[in-house]
């Protein structure tokens, strides 16, 4: 899925119009519907504000390969990551790289 689908999906789940996104995410209504027809790509800083008022993350927004994710999930996860120290940190992307890779050679 293309990111403007991403992001018109995410906005009308929300029941919000283009103007509500693009006055919370400090662009023009013009602009933001430009972002949903895929005739202009936001910068990077306009990607984080647009991940950060919809609870997912960058790549969900970016990656038309990735599946649907629970927003609900995504904020939890990023939580207990915010929760952890660096050690901690270090030790469960360890733990996930192991998973992945386990998956990946089944």
């Amino acid at each position: 899925m293309s990111l403007g689908k991403r992001l018109r999906q995410l906005r009308r789940q929300r029941k919000w119009s283009q103007e509500q996104v693009a006055r919370q995410i400090g662009v023009t209504r013009s602009a933001y519907s430009h972002y949903e027809i895929n005739s202009r790509q936001p910068v990077y800083d306009t990607i984080c504000k647009l991940s950060v008022l919809f609870e997912v993350s960058i790549d969900y927004l970016i990656n038309p390969d990735i599946e649907d994710v629970e927003p609900a999930k995504t904020k939890i996860l990023l939580q207990l990551w915010q929760a952890m120290d660096e050690a901690d940190k270090e030790h469960t992307l360890n733990m996930m790289a192991h998973v992945v890779k386990q998956s990946v050679s089944e």
